[in-house]
């Protein structure tokens, strides 16, 4: 069978001890050390890390200004680029989490990833352009509580931003709007780096710092997302 993805040496050994097992279960003459003899002759793996391909900042605006259809793929895209969360808390956005009069989103605990130790929701501040797409996709497509639902009583899928990405011809990827936003605020912006890094939602400093800290900089990461929804959007919409 084709596999998009080669098999690494380490999920081979795995599958291979099961083979093994079975084969000994069955009573035929399995060394059951096998895999542990290779992993010795084999030695420790290299791990690569594999980064998700990004867009350059520079091209954001340009490929904004393409996403012109009122549709929930075409939405749920331009907020993530406006927000720079990541995908499952913008697929999951509820109306009930928007805030209109203080424009703040705020996501559940449960739905937040990669903060170490985070128990509490994260407000994300929302530019006005950010706003007009809360308001026109929860007129238009709201269902169930839900800003971008997909089918059945399920949310859009990730593989639904991806693919319309790839359909134009794009290499990057959704996720990768996080790595554009956090270059565009290191190169365009004296954003510090302990508000930029809060941007992305990430974890900055160690417990006894953030204990002390009693500050989520929700005002200054506002005015940052404003440049930012500024930049992205600075390319007129087609039409």
């Amino acid at each position: 069978m084709w596999r998009d993805k080669p098999v690494t040496a380490a999920k081979a050994l795995e599958r291979l001890g099961i083979v093994l097992k079975h084969a000994a279960a069955m009573g035929l003459d399995a060394d059951l050390q096998a895999t542990a003899k290779a992993r010795l002759l084999l030695g420790k793996p290299r791990h690569q890390v594999q980064h998700i391909p990004a867009m350059p900042w520079t091209e954001a605006p340009a490929f904004y200004a393409s996403l012109s259809e009122a549709s929930p793929t075409q939405l749920a895209l331009r907020l993530l680029i406006l927000t720079g969360v990541r995908s499952a808390p913008l697929r999951h956005i509820r109306l009930d989490q928007i805030d209109k009069d203080a424009r703040v989103w705020t996501v559940p605990a449960d739905v937040m990833k990669g903060r170490v130790g985070a128990t509490s929701e994260f407000s994300i501040p929302l530019a006005p352009e950010a706003m007009s797409i809360v308001e026109q996709a929860a007129s238009t497509f709201g269902r169930h509580g839900f800003l971008f639902p997909g089918g059945g009583d399920g949310v859009i899928s990730d593989m639904t931003l991806s693919l319309h990405m790839k359909r134009q011809g794009i290499s990057a990827r959704p996720h990768g709007f996080r790595t554009s936003l956090r270059v565009w605020l290191a190169e365009q912006t004296s954003a510090p780096h302990e508000i930029a890094e809060t941007i992305l939602a990430h974890t900055v400093g160690s417990k006894v710092v953030r204990a002390y800290r009693r500050t989520d900089f929700l005002e200054q990461r506002r005015a940052l997302m404003q440049q930012w929804a500024d930049h992205v959007s600075s390319v007129s919409l087609p039409g």
